[in-house]
């Protein structure tokens, strides 16, 4: 390593070092020019293929601006040893946090969701970050968000990488299916390498532990076990994340609103409520079910004592099929709940076990017949009595014009 002045460019001068990533030192300087403190990136060693990622960090940092995306203010070379000015952030990496055991879910939404707000800004300009891990979140005060390292950045749908060609690169535990298989990489390996750190940060563990290789190649054999027991809102939205198709994942921007959701609203707000977390087996029936079957015309020939039990056993499961896991859930928050998809054929074979449809409607149809049936037998009594076609004596009231 070439070893700089201590002052860059008679402007910036070098301090204690803060870190150090893969192919670079990061130091703290104070720019004597405005008087204030950055930081710098230092390449360790000078070779052709280093040097044209660390130029080319340069200028995708410079395409980007946002409030959670560290911002490069200067680049130069100092002898041989290529350096970048970079906003100082004072502050702990993520990864220090998780060392502490695992996060409060409504912290980590805020922090997640800044995460995956700096990555829609990268994204909406074509750039994937592509090493997205604890160690490259910086965390100020208030847990304020600087997503850093767009050492190993290239722009999407660009055969041009910042890597070699055919190149597996990143960090193994964190890498998404596509990027382990050698595939082309685009916005949705940042969204899984994002649900592995959320995974993690939730959990308190690793998902894919062991030596690189091995950490690698195994995400390819299963897709991470994401507990049912997580906080409500959570297992849907990571499932979708690291989902083993890109296609099949959300984007960053999704993400970013859903966390947020999950960051301000009350306990089970979210996009996808955890149904797994209950253990009734009867699932809750999408809404738009629910409405069609209010629409099914019913007609049920029942005792009046069996309807007016049926009635109030409705009531009590709250019609519409819904599972009792919370106590006043309404069909309205059922568009919301993903992991039951895939549970028609239960409602299916429990319907064929009722009468009629467990829906509120049904149950009106139900009393109007069976409340009729007194009047019936008070026919039939008055036609014994005064013989066919007599109804007992009637008032006769003259027609007004």
């Amino acid at each position: 390593m070439t070893t700089p002045s201590r002052r860059l460019n008679d402007r910036y001068e070098l301090g204690p070092t803060l870190g150090r990533g893969g192919m670079a030192d990061v130091v703290r300087a104070r720019d004597h020019v405005l008087h204030r403190d950055v930081a710098v990136k230092l390449l360790r060693e000078v070779n052709a293929v280093d040097r044209e990622r660390f130029e080319g960090e340069a200028r995708l940092l410079a395409m980007l601006n946002h409030p959670h995306v560290v911002s490069v203010l200067d680049a130069g070379v100092d002898g041989a040893t290529p350096w970048l000015v970079l906003e100082l952030v004072d502050g702990a990496t993520l990864d220090v946090l998780l060392a502490e055991g695992p996060v409060d879910a409504a912290r980590l939404a805020r922090i997640g969701a800044q995460v995956a707000e700096a990555l829609t800004h990268a994204h909406d300009r074509l750039v994937v970050h592509r090493d997205v891990k604890p160690s490259n979140v910086l965390l100020a005060a208030e847990d304020r968000v600087t997503l850093t390292d767009f050492g190993i950045a290239r722009v999407a749908g660009s055969e041009a990488s910042l890597t070699m060609t055919g190149q597996t690169i990143g960090t193994a535990a964190y890498l998404a299916p596509e990027q382990v298989r050698g595939e082309p990489v685009d916005a949705p390996a940042d969204v899984y390498s994002l649900g592995l750190v959320l995974l993690e940060a939730l959990t308190g563990r690793r998902e894919y532990e062991g030596p690189a290789v091995e950490a690698a190649l195994a995400r390819l054999q299963r897709s991470p076990l994401v507990p049912t027991s997580l906080p409500p809102g959570w297992s849907g939205l990571i499932s979708t994340m690291t989902a083993m198709q890109p296609t099949d994942r959300p984007s960053a921007a999704d993400v970013a609103a859903r966390l947020r959701t999950l960051a301000a609203g009350p306990p089970g707000a979210g996009a996808a409520a955890d149904l797994g977390t209950t253990t009734m087996s009867i699932p809750v029936v999408p809404a738009g079910e629910s409405r069609r079957r209010r629409r099914t015309p019913v007609v049920v020939a029942v005792a009046l004592l069996a309807a007016l039990v049926l009635a109030a056993a409705l009531r009590v499961a709250g019609g519409a099929g819904d599972a009792p896991a919370s106590a006043g859930s309404t069909p309205s928050q059922t568009p919301r709940v993903k992991p039951v998809a895939d549970a028609s054929p239960t409602v299916k074979a429990s319907a064929t076990q009722r009468p009629a449809p467990s829906t509120r409607p049904s149950v009106r149809s139900q009393t109007r017949q069976a409340t009729s049936t007194p009047h019936r037998a008070k026919h039939k009594q008055a036609h014994r009595k005064h013989g066919p076609g007599s109804h007992g004596p009637r008032k006769h009231r003259p027609h007004r014009r």
